[in-house]
């Protein structure tokens, strides 16, 4: 158990959006745009920035060799934290910010190493998400263990540009070769290096020759390759960034890399980016230009609220008006500049901006929340004002945010995009309801601003307000959801409280008819009342709410709540609260979708990542509730199983297709978070990590370096939600998303394949050949017979291949999964070879059935 890490899942869930909104792209073989940004927590050193410029100054040389000269680095910011003392050489972020920064600088949350690694959880050439380095990694010399940090560099930028993966194996460090010789997994074979086992006792270590293991016929567990430093051959960036590189590729490595790309090496993934498309080696011998760095430093957080209040029914500017006060009371930031613009066909500003000091500064904004509905609506005229009440302020607009609600139509939106364009501000859009402008996502999408889509009901649109918190990277600015309860009754229930939150808690009490009597308990029997609870009864907004002063008391706070209306009514409990300390993360959910548009022909990906800092959270129970704008829902159990559209398992990333489109439109997506008794934990691993090099043969010497510092799974202390509350799980809004071209209604004959298998083992005999490359053209390989065998549930292991009988017209086929291999070991013959190796892969062919196919399993579901 590692001190203090402690995981009490129900409480410390917060949804956050993750929808990356990267500003980078390329401009004559120049990369402009990237944001390296230094987290919060990180102390004030001048000598990271320095090592950031040579790190990215390096990187440029060596990305524009190993691409035959046509990608290099041309223009790069540098993000400093607020916490940093000012200096005249700091410019002013515009879109830059830490949330949608392409590489972090921030510390490990445990001393498990300061491996970089990229956090990347999409499919074979998707992008990933951010390359995190700590500073640990960036001032120390490290050069023996990792190589160049500008080498690092573009093998972490590999990941997070195009979408390549390892060419290593820690798990499998070695295997039987189609040859029948035991093999090192790298990246090319023709890299040479010796094979040994360094064994210490007493401070004395020795290097002796592996031994093979008599039942596998492989090396044994404490195996290592060691390579040459000086190399006849070079081997993939993906493998071992501290060699030189060259385009090679080894199809046979039982490694990440051949799995998800279908045995394609790195380059040939390169080659098919958009990036490689549109552009063309650089021709001549012009001198490569140095990177050019732009140091920046956060701010303070500008806001303004920029309300529709045309056309709505009251009780829809009442819930709205709910939204809005829950924002600016718990959700905005201490010492934020926050705005209030309403508009229908004109608009006013009703607050200049105002900086958040205390509860007053709050209620002064809500106080002048909408009271009357208007008539028109005209987003462009609210956006105007918005950006007047910020200028009118001594702000710039540039890197400001306004946070756009609106439920109307309005044609003539794009008449603005320019001016939107122009101003540089952030745009934050909550579609309230299906009448809401269809090009209102455009805003977003081109501001790099966060999209919402919320029905008319009050838990919608509070999650929505929710989810637009601190971009800055710390922790402790970050208000946490963490309990969402509706109820139309009698409600008694309870809030679990850990101790990684507790701060600036706020329980907040709505309904639609009459105030009901609250009755609150904190964990050491102290009550509240409905007297304690502070409300402004002429805003008629149907809320109050109760302030825990100072930290609350940490585990099960209970409630109720009694109907005194006389008849059925809405009523609902949201608890926010923010980190107890800014150095011990609490438990978070961000959750986004593969696109922000889909068409009815291409699936979507939902993904949910759970998350302790930077450590992922396993075994979780994650499910994804969809929602079209007729109201059908889709329910999705999320996996993170490696298997379907998850890509790693056990990285704490949660995935799941979803393909059943019921009509065009916008859908929300709300993610609902439980533990698991005794299995959920905190995984000390990370994936996609640039490989720490264990050591080198110089002169015909080992030079072993010093053992990097590993950490095993920790299983931690886990806390159920309280299994007398049906609705006390953990549910908030994400992402929205639009879909085009599909039939009204669903029921709709399936248009996709089945998922590609990607984690075939040997027990799975389903077509095999002798070599690798015979069984890619899948209908030429060997099959074996096994009609007996009925597919298992999803979710289970399946052992036996399947192929399902009596199908007419198949159309639909899966990519072949990955290769597997069968080795027969036989004991006791020494050093002889072992049998033939055998291949052996899986196609699904489907037209009928709508089919998942999860890790090696199947399920079928015949439509009616």
């Amino acid at each position: 158990m590692v001190p203090g890490l402690k995981v009490l899942l129900f409480l410390s869930l917060h949804l956050l959006q993750e929808v990356k909104s990267t500003i980078v792209h390329l401009n004559n073989n120049g990369y402009e745009g990237v944001v390296i940004a230094i987290n919060p927590s990180v102390p004030e050193d001048e000598r990271l920035i320095q090592s950031i410029k040579e790190m990215i100054t390096q990187a440029s040389t060596y990305l524009f060799e190993a691409t035959k000269r046509r990608f290099y680095f041309r223009n790069e910011s540098i993000l400093v934290p607020m916490t940093w003392k000012s200096k005249s050489e700091y410019l002013t972020p515009k879109r830059e910010s830490y949330d949608q920064a392409d590489v972090i600088v921030a510390d490990p949350n445990l001393k498990y190493g300061d491996d970089p690694y990229t956090l990347q959880y999409g499919q074979c050439g998707d992008r990933g998400q951010y390359i995190h380095f700590t500073p640990n990694f960036q001032l120390t010399e490290n050069l023996p263990m990792y190589g160049p940090r500008g080498r690092v560099f573009v093998h972490e930028w590999a990941h997070l540009r195009w979408g390549v993966f390892d060419e290593y194996n820690r798990d499998r460090p070695f295997y039987m070769s189609e040859k029948n010789t035991i093999e090192a997994t790298r990246c090319s074979t023709h890299i040479s290096g010796r094979i040994m086992v360094k064994e210490c006792q007493g401070g004395i270590c020795i290097s002796r020759q592996c031994h093979r293991d008599s039942k596998t016929g492989l090396y044994e567990p404490k195996c290592t390759f060691i390579p040459n430093k000086a190399q006849a051959a070079r081997d993939s960036i993906m493998f071992m960034q501290s060699l030189d590189s060259k385009n090679t590729h080894n199809r046979e490595a039982p490694n990440l890399q051949n799995k998800m790309c279908n045995g394609r090496s790195t380059w040939n993934i390169i080659k098919k980016s958009a990036d490689f498309q549109n552009s063309s080696p650089m021709i001549g011998k012009v001198a490569l230009p140095r990177p050019a760095f732009s140091l920046l430093k956060s701010k303070q957080r500008v806001v303004c609220l920029v309300l529709d209040k045309s056309g709505n029914p009251i009780t829809h500017l009442t819930r709205m008006n709910q939204a809005a006060e829950l924002f600016l009371i718990q959700i905005i930031e201490k010492g934020s500049l926050v705005g209030l613009v309403t508009f229908d066909s004109t608009a006013t500003i009703r607050n200049l901006l105002a900086r958040m000091t205390s509860e007053n500064s709050y209620l002064e904004i809500s106080a002048n929340l909408p009271r009357q509905v208007g008539n028109g609506t005209s987003i462009c005229n609210g956006l105007r004002s918005g950006f007047q009440a910020i200028t009118s302020s001594d702000q710039r607009t540039s890197g400001s945010e306004i946070i756009l609600l609106t439920d109307g139509e309005d044609g003539q939106i794009s008449s603005c995009f320019e001016e939107v364009k122009s101003s540089g501000a952030v745009i934050h859009t909550i579609a309230l309801g299906p009448s809401a402008a269809r090009e209102l996502e455009t805003l977003s999408d081109m501001t790099g601003g966060l999209r919402f889509y919320a029905n008319h009901d009050v838990n919608g649109l509070m999650d929505a307000f929710s989810g637009i918190s601190s971009r800055s990277g710390s922790i402790s600015e970050q208000a946490l959801q963490v309990s969402k309860t509706l109820w139309k009754e009698l409600i008694n229930g309870t809030v679990l409280v850990d101790s990684t939150i507790g701060n600036d808690t706020f329980f907040v009490i709505t309904w639609t008819i009459q105030k009901p009597e609250i009755i609150l308990q904190d964990p050491k029997g102290k009550k509240y009342t409905t007297s304690d609870f502070r409300g402004d009864d002429k805003l008629n907004i149907f809320s109050v709410r109760l302030r825990i002063p100072g930290i609350a008391e940490t585990g099960t706070w209970t409630y109720s709540l009694f109907n005194k209306a006389g008849k059925s009514q809405s009523l609902t409990v949201t608890v926010t609260t923010r980190a107890r300390s800014p150095t011990t993360p609490p438990v978070i959910v961000t959750a986004h979708v593969s696109q922000n548009t889909a068409w009815y022909t291409s699936p979507m990906i939902v993904y949910a990542r759970v998350s302790q800092g930077c450590l992922p959270v396993l075994g979780a129970s994650v499910t994804a509730t969809i929602e079209a704008e007729d109201g059908h829902q889709v329910t999705l159990e999320l996996w993170d199983n490696g298997a379907g559209a998850d890509t790693l398992k056990n990285d704490g990333v949660y995935s799941r297709y979803f393909a059943e489109y019921h009509g065009n439109g916008r859908y929300s997506l709300k993610v609902r978070v439980t533990a698991r008794k005794t299995i959920t934990k905190v995984n000390l691993k990370q994936p996609n990590k640039a490989l720490y090099v264990p050591g080198y043969v110089e002169n015909d010497t080992i030079i072993w370096n010093p053992p990097r510092s590993e950490y095993s799974v920790v299983v931690t202390d886990t806390v159920m939600v309280n299994t007398e509350i049906p609705r006390g799980s953990f549910t908030v809004s994400g992402t929205s998303f639009t879909v085009s071209g599909a039939p009204h209604g669903g029921g709709h004959t399936p248009v996709f394949p089945p998922s590609k298998v990607t984690d075939l083992e040997t027990q799975y005999v389903i077509r095999m050949s002798k070599r690798s490359w015979h069984i890619e053209d899948f209908n030429k390989a060997t099959i074996v017979n096994t009609h007996f065998v009925t597919p298992k549930e999803a979710g289970s292991k399946e052992k036996f291949k399947f192929k399902p009988e009596n199908i007419e017209n198949a159309i639909l086929r899966s990519e072949v999964s990955n290769i597997a291999e069968a080795v027969k070991f036989i004991p006791g013959l020494g050093t002889k070879m072992p049998a033939p190796t055998k291949a052996i892969a899986l196609n699904i062919i489907c037209n009928f059935i709508e089919i998942n196919v999860q890790r090696n399993n199947i399920n079928l579901r015949k439509r009616k």
